[in-house]
């Protein structure tokens, strides 16, 4: 495995999507599914359990995109960690998705963010 060459590929997938659904998301505002409110709610109560001050929207905001990046850009650097890239890529990305929808209720976040319509739910 190459280390580097695999985190920049990760981190440039990550900010290529991230640019990607934050443009439709402000494009299709009613249609788009809204992970950045889910990651914000994730980080206010991460952050109320270890009793950190809270931050203002902007820089709640700010911090969650920069971790978005940093975390996507990690996992996504997986896929070209080994053999088998295509595939590892098609079952990272749908492990992605699927987690995106299902996860934020058991973990107490709310579905509504990512499961506000059936556009946001496939």
């Amino acid at each position: 495995m190459k280390l580097l060459p695999s985190l920049t590929a990760g981190l440039a997938g990550a900010v290529a999507l991230t640019a990607l659904h934050e443009t439709v998301r402000r494009l299709r505002p009613t249609d788009a599914p809204r992970m950045d409110v889910t990651g914000m709610r994730g980080l206010r109560k991460l952050l109320r359990k270890t009793e950190v001050p809270q931050p203002d929207n902007a820089t709640l905001y700010g911090l969650t995109m920069a971790g978005d990046l940093l975390s996507n850009g990690i996992y996504y650097s997986l896929v070209g960690s080994g053999r088998h890239t295509v595939r590892r890529g098609l079952l990272l990305g749908v492990a992605a998705g699927v987690g995106g929808v299902l996860l934020p209720g058991p973990l107490g976040l709310d579905e509504a963010p990512s499961n506000r319509t059936p556009q946001t739910r496939s």
